[in-house]
């Protein structure tokens, strides 16, 4: 085996995930994109392409067909609910006015977020994908008091991952019952083609920093664990049956916006169907363009070969926005959220309101219960 072959093979064992993370992964990009809509919804393709269809009519279909994105109105929505009001914390014996604390609420992830605004982006993470990642970190200055780290600002901050970043997780049950994290790799920045690698396990942390575009290893960095244990927590929706899997609120709505989508792009390619039909003719016939085109034919051309347009038989526009409709009102019974995101005249019942309003505050009272649950395990790894 070659210098280069034994490197790529390095490499690709570095970028690897595990069964899990390679079993999800298009789950996971489907879903994200799902929840961004635009450009990167379009990029995803999820139109079903017609037989004979070229690449550039497919492209075409794609700016011209408009996207409802109901997976962020959902999430909108239950995110309007859950932090309508500011979560009330209690620090328990840590003095609410230490230092490190009020700049941690201020500013949990060191890029500016605030604790509160931390927690709304992991209820979005989780709602999308089902589960993500809370990573406790502290940087390592060397300092041998807690002064000299509180004079250079040094405290805890957090790392949010979603699951296309994490990479590799293991437990271990531990023999007390409890189950242990311990590998957990992700993917901490992309520069281009240059990607950093960190692995944690109880006793290191390794980082790689690798160019892919120049298959090189750039630099490779092994620090001693000091916590003796990996700081992070999985923030789920809701559990699934495999540990660090979570269920996506949006896993049903997501097939039925693209259902949407694919209609609509069915509403656009019937308007165009019934206002230009296609025009039959043979080669030798010479016909123009638009409304009221001349159309010049042989003067010694079989009247059976006549020029004749081409009449349009598929659904009606209407029969398809009906299906769309049916599709809307099915995402908002799927989400509990029918009652909330009406916008014309209700048609529903009082006690089916009444009902549905209880449905929903059953699911974001599961919700809140699981961020709480993470938010106690970050604060006792800070």
């Amino acid at each position: 085996m070659s210098t280069m072959q034994i490197l790529d093979e390095q490499l690709g064992r570095i970028a690897s995930g595990n069964r899990q993370y390679a079993y999800n992964r298009t789950q996971w990009r489907y879903l994200l994109e799902s929840y961004l809509g635009g450009e990167d919804y379009k990029r995803g393709n999820h139109l079903t392409r017609y037989q004979l269809e070229t690449d550039k009519e497919y492209a075409a279909r794609l700016q011209t067909t408009p996207l409802e994105n109901h997976c962020k109105g959902v999430v909108a929505v239950y995110n309007s609910f859950l932090f309508k009001d500011c979560p009330e914390r209690n620090f328990g014996s840590m003095p609410a006015d230490m230092p490190e604390i009020d700049s941690f609420l201020r500013d949990a992830d060191m890029e500016g977020r605030s604790l509160d605004a931390f927690m709304r982006d992991v209820s979005t993470w989780t709602t999308v994908f089902g589960h993500c990642w809370i990573l406790t970190v502290k940087p390592n200055i060397g300092a041998l008091t807690r002064a000299d780290e509180v004079a250079n600002g040094v405290r805890p901050y957090l790392v949010l991952l979603n699951p296309l970043s994490v990479l590799d997780w293991r437990w271990e049950r531990s023999a007390s019952g409890y189950y242990d994290l311990k590998t957990f790799k992700y993917i901490e920045d992309i520069n281009g083609s240059v990607q950093t690698i960190k692995q944690w396990t109880p006793d290191t942390i390794h980082t790689w920093v690798i160019d892919y575009d120049k298959r090189t290893l750039i630099s490779e960095l092994v620090e001693v664990n000091e916590m003796a244990e990996i700081p992070a927590v999985c923030a789920y929706s809701e559990r699934s049956a495999i540990r660090g899997i979570g269920v996506s609120d949006l896993a049903d709505i997501a097939d039925m916006q693209k259902f949407i989508f694919n209609h609509l792009s069915e509403v656009e390619q019937t308007v165009r169907m019934d206002s230009h039909p296609s025009l039959v003719k043979t080669p030798e016939t010479q016909a123009g363009t638009g409304a009221g085109s001349i159309i010049s034919v042989p003067e010694n051309l079989d009247p059976g070969l006549k020029p004749y347009l081409l009449e349009y038989g598929g659904a009606s526009v209407d029969a398809i926005y009906k299906a769309v409709e049916n599709a809307r009102e099915a995402i908002d019974k799927l989400a509990n959220t029918g009652s909330v995101r009406a916008t014309t005249r209700q048609t529903m019942s009082g006690v089916a309101m009444q009902t549905e309003f209880q449905l929903l505050n059953a699911r974001l009272a599961s919700k809140a219960d699981n961020l709480e649950l993470a938010e106690e395990q970050m604060w006792q790894y800070w």
